[in-house]
């Protein structure tokens, strides 16, 4: 992999890059721009069946402009930084702001937001990940596929590997200026085994982090992904059913984080969100306390500032079952006459109980342990889901048949208040550090 000068060095040439483009944009006639420079390089392996199945390596550099001339507002991107395209670019691109129509609403957030930023190391950069090299990469992989294939019904597996890091810089005519600089890396393995007749199940497992020491041995990985495939055999549909159901901390991640949406400063100034009325109101169980943590150190979704540049902080979303706060940045924000939050959530963190999932599922007499999703649907106007799942039953405190093609359907508003037992197990590879949760009474529709 090949070091690139910004994101390896520092950020200070981005930062003289975005620099030069706004005192153009002013000097050419803007009131007021915002400027954003990034670049990054990324590369992936995949790995399939004992072979090297591809490679891929991309870099990309790319300016933004978001401008504001005679009360009109656009954005506008470029690959060509060269002091003399930029001249052409944005003389353009303010001349295209001009025949648009006003928005009163768009602005530049106040300067006292960009105040307060954390001044903490938040441990977003691994220098190993810029120089990881192939041979490295492929013995990886290599072990990974040789583990995926440990049992004699394997059809076939593939695993991934990406590694990738970036830098960006951001300015703007009200005063400010700000850098970050980030690595991460993934690594996923997939397997498909034979089953009875022409049944083929597959699962997969994966970790990420902004560290190659945060995935642990990438075997363990694939050998996760075996697992849950030889778990899968002899799955069947299950009974319809109202019962208790478990989440698995990866399956909890993607239904509870649905609702970000419905939190978003657009879908309650449309009126397209079941929450818009039900901030400071108990919409879930006290046991359901939810934090943003833009500050966890070495967290994937991590800032210091958000996109327009508003310093971040922690933040309770959900505290003991009561609705505390809407990401709201500026634009919606002044259509609502709100102050501005934050444009939308970075790390979201719970706060935990005392029991793993082992102890969680040994309390349950009968019910559904939901492993993964298939398919599905959730309305955030309303609230009301419908997903296809993937999982086991739980019967006398133990885990026993697979169950497939089976949906479990309700409104988030009737769920949420259900949740009976959080999980002390949060799922550590995702901005979604979601524990194994319980619910009560839950519909789950099957033969």
């Amino acid at each position: 992999m090949t070091t690139d000068v910004a994101t390896a060095g520092g950020t200070e040439l981005l930062l003289d890059e975005a620099r030069r483009a706004l005192e153009i944009a002013k000097r050419l006639g803007a009131d007021d721009a915002a400027i954003r420079v990034a670049e990054g390089r990324s590369t992936e392996f995949v790995y399939r069946d004992a072979a090297l199945e591809k490679v891929q390596d991309s870099a990309t550099k790319v300016l933004g402009v978001s401008l504001y001339v005679d009360g009109r507002y656009s954005n506008h991107q470029s690959n060509d930084l060269r002091p003399e395209s930029l001249e052409s670019f944005l003389t353009d691109a303010i001349a295209l702001t001009r025949a648009l129509e006003p928005d009163p609403h768009r602005k530049l957030p106040d300067p006292a937001l960009y105040e307060g930023r954390t001044e903490e190391d938040l441990d977003l950069w691994d220098p190993t990940l810029v120089d990881l090299d192939r041979d490295t990469a492929l013995e990886w992989l290599s072990a990974m596929d040789k583990a995926a294939h440990e049992d004699e019904t394997v059809i076939s597996s593939a695993s991934q590997l990406a590694v990738s890091h970036s830098a960006m810089a951001r300015v703007s005519s009200n005063g400010f200026e700000g850098t970050r600089r980030g690595t991460s890396i993934t690594a996923f393995t997939e397997v498909t085994v034979q089953d009875e007749g022409d049944k083929r199940p597959e699962a997969y497992a994966w970790a990420a982090g902004r560290h190659a020491s945060d995935l642990g041995d990438p075997v363990d990985i694939a050998r996760r992904a075996l697992r849950r495939a030889v778990s899968r055999k002899g799955s069947r549909k299950g009974p319809s059913t109202r019962t208790k159901m478990v989440l698995h901390r990866e399956a909890g991640g993607p239904l509870i984080g649905r609702i970000c949406g419905a939190l978003s400063g657009g879908a309650i100034q449309q009126e397209r969100s079941f929450l818009q009325d039900h901030l400071d109101k108990q919409i879930a169980s006290p046991l359901l306390t939810i934090t943003d943590e833009p500050w966890l150190t070495g967290g994937l979704a991590s800032r210091d500032f958000d996109n327009e540049g508003i310093a971040t902080k922690p933040r309770a979303v959900i505290e003991n079952g009561v609705l505390k706060t809407f990401f709201v940045g500026t634009y919606y924000a002044n259509k609502l006459g709100w102050d501005p939050t934050t444009g939308g959530p970075s790390n979201l963190v719970y706060a935990l109980g005392d029991k793993d999932e082992d102890q969680l599922i040994a309390d349950i007499d009968e019910g559904i342990f939901v492993t993964g999703w298939a398919g599905g649907n959730a309305d955030m106007t309303t609230g009301d889901f419908s997903f296809g799942i993937r999982g086991f039953r739980i019967q006398d405190g133990k885990i026993t048949d697979p169950v497939s093609e089976m949906n479990v359907t309700g409104a988030y508003l009737d769920l949420l208040p259900r949740l009976s037992a959080v999980g002390n197990d949060p799922f550590p590879w995702s901005s979604m550090r979601t524990p194994t949760l319980v619910f009560d009474d839950v519909q789950f529709s099957g033969s």
